[in-house]
Protein backbone atom coordinates (compact mmCIF):
# COMPACT_ATOMS: atom_id res chain seq x y z
CA UNK A 1 0.00 0.00 0.00
CA UNK A 2 2.17 1.17 1.29
CA UNK A 3 5.36 1.92 1.86
CA UNK A 4 4.01 5.06 4.02
CA UNK A 5 3.97 2.47 6.96
CA UNK A 6 6.43 0.53 5.69
CA UNK A 7 9.23 2.71 6.53
CA UNK A 8 7.68 4.64 9.39
CA UNK A 9 10.47 4.29 12.00
CA UNK A 10 7.83 6.19 14.65
CA UNK A 11 4.70 5.37 15.10
CA UNK A 12 1.79 6.34 17.05
CA UNK A 13 -0.92 3.93 17.68
CA UNK A 14 -4.58 4.75 19.14
CA UNK A 15 -7.23 2.21 20.38
CA UNK A 16 -10.87 3.17 20.98
CA UNK A 17 -13.11 2.77 23.76
CA UNK A 18 -15.28 -0.06 22.32
CA UNK A 19 -11.99 -1.74 21.36
CA UNK A 20 -10.20 -1.72 24.61
CA UNK A 21 -13.08 -2.42 26.86
CA UNK A 22 -15.33 -5.08 24.45
CA UNK A 23 -18.07 -2.54 24.16
CA UNK A 24 -17.75 -1.32 27.84
CA UNK A 25 -17.65 -4.87 29.09
CA UNK A 26 -14.36 -3.96 31.37
CA UNK A 27 -10.59 -3.72 30.22
CA UNK A 28 -10.22 -6.34 27.72
CA UNK A 29 -6.89 -8.20 28.75
CA UNK A 30 -7.05 -10.18 25.33
CA UNK A 31 -6.62 -7.89 23.11
CA UNK A 32 -4.55 -5.29 24.78
CA UNK A 33 -2.27 -8.55 25.02
CA UNK A 34 -2.61 -9.11 20.99
CA UNK A 35 -1.92 -5.30 20.53
CA UNK A 36 1.45 -5.21 23.12
CA UNK A 37 2.79 -8.41 21.57
CA UNK A 38 2.46 -6.86 17.76
CA UNK A 39 4.12 -3.35 19.38
CA UNK A 40 7.15 -5.82 20.82
CA UNK A 41 7.03 -6.80 17.29
CA UNK A 42 7.46 -3.82 16.14
CA UNK A 43 10.33 -2.66 18.66
CA UNK A 44 12.21 -5.72 17.76
CA UNK A 45 11.99 -4.35 14.17
CA UNK A 46 13.69 -1.35 15.42
CA UNK A 47 10.42 1.05 15.51
CA UNK A 48 9.25 3.28 18.05
CA UNK A 49 6.06 3.20 19.24
CA UNK A 50 3.83 5.45 21.92
CA UNK A 51 0.36 4.10 22.67
CA UNK A 52 -3.00 6.27 22.83
CA UNK A 53 -5.46 4.34 24.60
CA UNK A 54 -9.45 5.31 25.67
CA UNK A 55 -11.35 3.30 27.70
CA UNK A 56 -10.27 4.71 31.63
CA UNK A 57 -13.94 5.87 31.73
CA UNK A 58 -15.61 2.88 30.43
CA UNK A 59 -13.37 0.86 32.46
CA UNK A 60 -13.95 3.19 35.81
CA UNK A 61 -17.95 2.71 34.73
CA UNK A 62 -17.79 -0.63 35.09
CA UNK A 63 -15.74 -0.84 38.55
CA UNK A 64 -18.12 1.36 40.15
CA UNK A 65 -20.93 -0.65 38.60
CA UNK A 66 -22.61 1.81 36.51
CA UNK A 67 -24.66 0.76 33.22
CA UNK A 68 -24.93 3.70 31.91
CA UNK A 69 -22.61 6.77 31.53
CA UNK A 70 -23.30 9.94 33.60
CA UNK A 71 -23.53 13.04 32.62
CA UNK A 72 -22.14 14.98 35.60
CA UNK A 73 -18.24 16.12 34.90
CA UNK A 74 -17.31 14.98 38.69
CA UNK A 75 -18.99 11.44 38.32
CA UNK A 76 -16.71 11.29 34.87
CA UNK A 77 -13.92 12.19 36.04
CA UNK A 78 -14.04 9.88 38.93
CA UNK A 79 -15.33 6.92 36.80
CA UNK A 80 -11.78 7.95 34.87
CA UNK A 81 -9.78 8.02 38.14
CA UNK A 82 -11.01 4.84 38.89
CA UNK A 83 -10.63 3.45 35.44
CA UNK A 84 -7.05 4.62 34.93
CA UNK A 85 -5.84 1.98 37.29
CA UNK A 86 -6.96 -0.40 35.64
CA UNK A 87 -6.09 0.59 32.05
CA UNK A 88 -2.52 1.26 33.17
CA UNK A 89 -2.13 -2.09 34.85
CA UNK A 90 -3.29 -4.41 32.13
CA UNK A 91 -0.78 -2.22 29.94
CA UNK A 92 2.21 -2.81 32.05
CA UNK A 93 1.11 -6.91 32.42
CA UNK A 94 1.08 -7.48 28.92
CA UNK A 95 3.74 -5.36 27.47
CA UNK A 96 5.82 -7.37 30.85
CA UNK A 97 5.15 -10.35 28.77
CA UNK A 98 6.89 -9.31 25.83
CA UNK A 99 10.31 -7.88 27.45
CA UNK A 100 8.63 -4.73 26.57
CA UNK A 101 8.70 -1.61 29.72
CA UNK A 102 6.08 0.89 30.25
CA UNK A 103 5.19 4.51 31.24
CA UNK A 104 1.72 5.69 31.95
CA UNK A 105 1.42 9.94 30.65
CA UNK A 106 -1.01 11.53 31.39
CA UNK A 107 -2.11 14.95 29.34
CA UNK A 108 -4.28 17.45 28.86
CA UNK A 109 -4.70 19.98 24.93
CA UNK A 110 -3.25 22.45 27.74
CA UNK A 111 -0.43 20.36 27.96
CA UNK A 112 -0.22 20.92 24.21
CA UNK A 113 -1.23 24.10 23.67
CA UNK A 114 1.71 25.86 26.37
CA UNK A 115 5.17 25.62 24.51
CA UNK A 116 7.11 24.99 28.24
CA UNK A 117 4.64 22.14 28.53
CA UNK A 118 4.93 21.06 25.05
CA UNK A 119 8.33 20.43 25.17
CA UNK A 120 8.63 19.20 28.58
CA UNK A 121 6.11 16.48 27.71
CA UNK A 122 7.99 16.14 24.34
CA UNK A 123 11.00 15.59 26.20
CA UNK A 124 9.71 12.95 28.30
CA UNK A 125 8.27 10.68 25.35
CA UNK A 126 11.26 10.37 23.71
CA UNK A 127 12.94 9.73 26.85
CA UNK A 128 10.96 7.19 27.53
CA UNK A 129 11.23 5.81 23.79
CA UNK A 130 15.14 5.83 23.87
CA UNK A 131 14.82 3.45 27.20
CA UNK A 132 12.80 1.27 25.03
CA UNK A 133 9.56 2.16 26.71
CA UNK A 134 6.29 2.48 25.58
CA UNK A 135 4.65 5.57 26.78
CA UNK A 136 0.79 4.79 27.25
CA UNK A 137 -0.92 8.20 26.93
CA UNK A 138 -4.66 8.88 27.90
CA UNK A 139 -6.40 12.27 28.23
CA UNK A 140 -6.26 13.51 31.65
CA UNK A 141 -9.53 13.11 32.41
CA UNK A 142 -9.50 13.58 36.49
CA UNK A 143 -9.07 17.20 36.07
CA UNK A 144 -9.73 18.04 32.58
CA UNK A 145 -13.77 19.32 31.85
CA UNK A 146 -14.97 20.18 28.37
CA UNK A 147 -12.43 17.84 27.03
CA UNK A 148 -14.42 15.15 28.56
CA UNK A 149 -17.76 16.57 27.19
CA UNK A 150 -16.79 17.72 24.33
CA UNK A 151 -12.89 15.81 23.24
CA UNK A 152 -11.97 12.55 21.88
CA UNK A 153 -8.22 10.63 22.18
CA UNK A 154 -8.96 10.67 18.26
CA UNK A 155 -7.74 14.04 18.01
CA UNK A 156 -4.85 13.31 21.11
CA UNK A 157 -3.39 10.79 19.05
CA UNK A 158 -3.04 13.53 16.52
CA UNK A 159 -1.37 16.18 18.68
CA UNK A 160 0.89 13.41 20.00
CA UNK A 161 1.59 12.55 16.38
CA UNK A 162 2.41 16.19 16.25
CA UNK A 163 4.62 16.44 19.37
CA UNK A 164 7.00 13.82 18.77
CA UNK A 165 6.69 14.32 15.26
CA UNK A 166 6.12 10.49 14.06
CA UNK A 167 5.93 9.35 10.63
CA UNK A 168 2.22 7.88 10.94
CA UNK A 169 -0.60 7.73 13.33
CA UNK A 170 -2.40 4.26 13.34
CA UNK A 171 -6.02 4.61 14.91
CA UNK A 172 -7.69 1.34 15.53
CA UNK A 173 -11.44 1.67 15.83
CA UNK A 174 -14.25 -0.95 15.38
CA UNK A 175 -14.69 0.32 11.92
CA UNK A 176 -12.91 -1.34 8.75
CA UNK A 177 -12.22 2.31 7.69
CA UNK A 178 -13.83 5.09 5.94
CA UNK A 179 -16.56 4.65 3.30
CA UNK A 180 -18.08 7.23 1.11
CA UNK A 181 -21.46 6.86 2.81
CA UNK A 182 -22.86 5.07 5.98
CA UNK A 183 -22.40 1.72 5.01
CA UNK A 184 -25.37 0.37 7.14
CA UNK A 185 -27.63 2.66 5.17
CA UNK A 186 -26.25 3.16 2.19
CA UNK A 187 -25.31 -0.49 0.25
CA UNK A 188 -23.78 2.36 -2.63
CA UNK A 189 -21.48 2.79 0.20
CA UNK A 190 -17.69 2.73 -1.55
CA UNK A 191 -14.67 1.85 0.93
CA UNK A 192 -12.10 4.86 0.73
CA UNK A 193 -8.59 2.94 0.72
CA UNK A 194 -6.09 5.92 -0.17
CA UNK A 195 -6.94 9.14 0.23
CA UNK A 196 -5.20 12.90 1.06
CA UNK A 197 -5.97 13.87 4.44
CA UNK A 198 -7.35 17.14 4.74
CA UNK A 199 -9.51 16.87 1.24
CA UNK A 200 -12.60 18.46 2.39
CA UNK A 201 -14.74 15.80 0.45
CA UNK A 202 -13.86 13.35 3.47
CA UNK A 203 -15.06 15.35 6.29
CA UNK A 204 -18.78 15.15 4.12
CA UNK A 205 -18.39 11.61 4.23
CA UNK A 206 -17.64 10.53 7.39
CA UNK A 207 -21.19 9.96 9.60
CA UNK A 208 -21.19 10.11 13.37
CA UNK A 209 -20.42 8.02 16.45
CA UNK A 210 -21.49 4.63 15.74
CA UNK A 211 -20.75 3.16 19.58
CA UNK A 212 -22.57 3.89 22.61
CA UNK A 213 -19.00 3.42 24.61
CA UNK A 214 -16.82 6.21 23.22
CA UNK A 215 -17.30 10.16 22.48
CA UNK A 216 -15.74 9.88 18.85
CA UNK A 217 -17.26 9.07 15.49
CA UNK A 218 -15.64 8.47 12.31
CA UNK A 219 -15.82 12.28 11.46
CA UNK A 220 -13.32 13.00 14.52
CA UNK A 221 -10.96 10.09 12.99
CA UNK A 222 -10.87 12.01 9.68
CA UNK A 223 -10.32 15.49 11.43
CA UNK A 224 -7.47 13.69 13.30
CA UNK A 225 -5.57 12.55 10.01
CA UNK A 226 -5.73 15.90 8.80
CA UNK A 227 -4.52 17.65 11.95
CA UNK A 228 -1.75 14.65 11.75
CA UNK A 229 -0.37 15.36 8.14
CA UNK A 230 0.23 19.07 9.52
CA UNK A 231 3.84 18.04 10.93
CA UNK A 232 3.81 15.27 7.42
CA UNK A 233 2.21 12.05 9.46
CA UNK A 234 -0.12 10.35 7.34
CA UNK A 235 -3.02 8.17 9.14
CA UNK A 236 -4.13 4.60 8.63
CA UNK A 237 -8.32 3.98 10.29
CA UNK A 238 -8.27 0.53 10.59
CA UNK A 239 -10.60 -2.31 12.49
CA UNK A 240 -8.69 -2.66 15.70
CA UNK A 241 -9.53 -7.04 15.51
CA UNK A 242 -8.01 -7.28 12.49
CA UNK A 243 -5.81 -10.32 12.85
CA UNK A 244 -1.70 -8.53 13.77
CA UNK A 245 -3.06 -5.03 12.03
CA UNK A 246 -0.07 -3.66 13.42
CA UNK A 247 2.03 -5.86 11.95
CA UNK A 248 1.06 -6.31 8.62
CA UNK A 249 0.55 -2.44 8.10
CA UNK A 250 4.73 -2.00 8.67
CA UNK A 251 4.87 -4.54 6.34
CA UNK A 252 3.06 -2.54 3.64
CA UNK A 253 -0.19 -4.73 3.65
CA UNK A 254 -2.97 -2.72 2.05
CA UNK A 255 -5.46 -2.46 5.68
CA UNK A 256 -8.14 -0.15 6.68
CA UNK A 257 -8.00 3.80 4.70
CA UNK A 258 -4.34 5.34 4.53
CA UNK A 259 -4.69 9.04 4.75
CA UNK A 260 -1.61 10.11 2.90
CA UNK A 261 0.15 13.73 4.48
CA UNK A 262 0.66 16.08 1.42
CA UNK A 263 3.49 18.07 3.11
CA UNK A 264 6.92 15.87 3.77
CA UNK A 265 7.69 15.46 7.30
CA UNK A 266 10.67 17.86 7.49
CA UNK A 267 8.41 20.38 5.16
CA UNK A 268 5.79 20.27 7.30
CA UNK A 269 7.69 21.42 10.51
CA UNK A 270 9.94 24.50 8.74
CA UNK A 271 6.61 25.45 7.67
CA UNK A 272 4.95 25.33 11.11
CA UNK A 273 8.37 27.11 12.65
CA UNK A 274 8.81 29.46 9.66
CA UNK A 275 5.14 30.85 9.40
CA UNK A 276 2.76 30.41 12.01
CA UNK A 277 4.72 31.51 15.32
CA UNK A 278 5.83 35.05 16.66
CA UNK A 279 9.19 35.66 17.88
CA UNK A 280 9.73 36.26 21.80
CA UNK A 281 13.59 37.36 22.03
CA UNK A 282 16.85 36.77 20.48
CA UNK A 283 20.16 35.06 20.57
CA UNK A 284 23.25 36.13 19.40
CA UNK A 285 25.89 33.90 18.21
CA UNK A 286 29.10 34.05 16.79
CA UNK A 287 30.40 33.19 13.43
CA UNK A 288 31.28 29.92 14.52
CA UNK A 289 27.79 28.93 15.50
CA UNK A 290 26.55 30.44 12.54
CA UNK A 291 28.34 27.70 10.11
CA UNK A 292 27.57 24.69 12.16
CA UNK A 293 24.05 25.35 11.77
CA UNK A 294 23.54 26.67 8.41
CA UNK A 295 26.49 24.28 6.66
CA UNK A 296 26.23 21.50 9.39
CA UNK A 297 22.54 21.07 10.62
CA UNK A 298 23.79 21.20 14.03
CA UNK A 299 21.63 21.81 17.47
CA UNK A 300 22.75 25.63 18.99
CA UNK A 301 24.71 25.24 21.80
CA UNK A 302 25.31 27.83 24.73
CA UNK A 303 29.10 27.66 24.35
CA UNK A 304 28.30 29.79 20.83
CA UNK A 305 25.81 32.29 21.76
CA UNK A 306 27.95 35.78 22.91
CA UNK A 307 24.36 38.00 23.74
CA UNK A 308 20.78 37.08 24.79
CA UNK A 309 17.94 39.91 23.77
CA UNK A 310 14.57 40.04 25.16
CA UNK A 311 12.86 38.19 27.98
CA UNK A 312 11.49 34.95 27.27
CA UNK A 313 10.32 31.76 28.48
CA UNK A 314 11.06 28.02 27.94
CA UNK A 315 9.25 26.82 25.05
CA UNK A 316 8.94 30.48 23.37
CA UNK A 317 10.35 31.20 19.65
CA UNK A 318 12.95 33.20 19.45
CA UNK A 319 15.39 34.45 16.94
CA UNK A 320 18.91 33.43 16.05
CA UNK A 321 21.49 36.14 14.97
CA UNK A 322 24.95 36.40 13.45
CA UNK A 323 27.46 39.39 15.27
CA UNK A 324 25.52 41.65 12.83
CA UNK A 325 22.41 41.50 13.52
CA UNK A 326 21.07 39.27 10.93
CA UNK A 327 18.21 36.93 11.54
CA UNK A 328 20.21 32.99 11.30
CA UNK A 329 17.37 31.01 12.09
CA UNK A 330 14.54 30.83 14.75
CA UNK A 331 13.58 28.06 17.06
CA UNK A 332 12.11 26.69 20.35
CA UNK A 333 14.31 28.26 23.26
CA UNK A 334 14.94 24.88 26.03
CA UNK A 335 16.11 27.99 28.72
CA UNK A 336 14.24 31.19 29.76
CA UNK A 337 16.02 34.78 28.93
CA UNK A 338 17.34 34.75 32.57
CA UNK A 339 18.82 31.63 32.31
CA UNK A 340 20.73 31.85 28.87
CA UNK A 341 22.17 34.87 30.24
CA UNK A 342 23.74 32.54 33.35
CA UNK A 343 25.35 30.29 30.08
CA UNK A 344 26.54 32.43 27.52
CA UNK A 345 29.77 31.09 26.36
CA UNK A 346 29.73 27.30 28.56
CA UNK A 347 29.92 24.06 27.41
CA UNK A 348 27.31 22.19 27.65
CA UNK A 349 28.93 19.90 30.39
CA UNK A 350 28.79 23.38 32.33
CA UNK A 351 24.99 24.07 32.64
CA UNK A 352 23.72 22.11 35.25
CA UNK A 353 26.90 23.49 37.69
CA UNK A 354 26.15 27.16 36.63
CA UNK A 355 22.10 26.20 36.61
CA UNK A 356 21.92 23.92 39.31
CA UNK A 357 19.94 21.98 36.76
CA UNK A 358 20.18 20.86 33.11
CA UNK A 359 17.15 20.87 30.71
CA UNK A 360 18.77 19.92 27.41
CA UNK A 361 22.33 20.23 26.62
CA UNK A 362 20.99 22.66 23.51
CA UNK A 363 20.01 26.29 23.69
CA UNK A 364 17.81 25.19 20.86
CA UNK A 365 18.13 21.69 19.61
CA UNK A 366 18.11 21.17 15.38
CA UNK A 367 14.36 19.56 15.56
CA UNK A 368 13.16 22.84 16.88
CA UNK A 369 14.60 25.21 14.82
CA UNK A 370 14.26 26.29 11.12
CA UNK A 371 16.98 28.58 9.34
CA UNK A 372 15.67 31.91 8.33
Amino acid sequence: MNDVLKNARRIVVKVGSSLVTNEGKGVDADAIGTWCRQMAALAADGREVIMVSSGAIAEGMKRLGWAARPHEIHALQAAAAVGQMGLAQMYETKLREHGMGSAQVLLTHADLADRERYLNARSTLLTLLSHKVVPVINENDTVVTDEIKFGDNDTLGALVANLVEADALVILTDQKGLYSADPRKDPSARFIDVCTAGDPSLEQMAGGAGSRVGTGGMITKVLAAKRAAGSGASTVIAWGREPDVLVRLTQGEAIGSLFVAATAKQTARKQWMADHLQLRGAVIIDDGAVAKLRDEGKSLLPIGMTEVVGEFHRGDVIAVRNQAGQDVARGLANYASSEARLIVRKASSEIEGVLGFTSEPEMIHRDNLVLA
